[in-house]
């Protein structure tokens, strides 16, 4: 009799990056990519993705609404590393150039249904007032190479969590796993 291979779990995401609030911010535009252990491999669908520039709705909500649809199924033998979205937010600056308007992450729901999360917004800063003002007088502001860094913990002791400009994204995440 022949030795049964590891059991393998799916998860299934469907579901869409719906709307944003920057208030002193437009016409932005969303990009995503996933975080996830070794054991995780995605199956089927987009690993990353860029959506639409977006103006702020004329109502008093002034909301970003990009309704970003997402789809995409990973499978796995071991919970650990259990997958992550990293949402990385740009907008033009006062010299039209494309600069990070926020980084955020959060985990994937554990648990089959509609979920619906709000992700914390930031943008990192320069450490040094003369940094600061190299960046400003440059129009290049301080971001990451790598989006997928929001999401690890490695190197991020230092962090300076009032220097955080908090901002908030919706995340509408229905989901389902076999």
């Amino acid at each position: 009799m022949a030795a049964a291979g590891p059991s393998v779990f799916l998860l299934m995401v469907n579901g869409q990056v719906e709307s944003a609030q920057f208030p002193e911010y437009d016409d932005l535009y969303c990009k995503y990519c996933f975080v996830y252990g070794q054991d995780w491999a995605p199956t089927a669908g987009l690993e990353e993705g860029i959506s639409q520039i977006t103006s702020k709705s004329r109502d008093v909500r002034q909301a970003l609404v990009w309704n970003f649809p997402i789809d995409v199924t990973f499978k796995s033998t071991n919970p650990y590393g259990w997958p992550q979205i990293v949402l990385s937010v740009y907008g033009p600056d006062v010299f039209g150039n494309d600069v990070v308007r926020g980084y955020g992450a959060v985990h994937l729901p554990f648990s089959p249904g509609r979920h619906k999360r709000t992700i914390p917004m930031f943008v990192p800063e320069s450490t040094s007032k003369l940094q600061k003002f190299t960046s400003w007088f440059m129009g290049r502001r301080p971001e990451y190479t790598d989006p997928k860094v929001v999401a690890q913990g490695e190197g991020r002791e230092g962090e300076n969590a009032e220097a955080e400009r908090l901002k908030a994204a919706q995340l509408m995440l229905p989901f389902s796993s076999q």
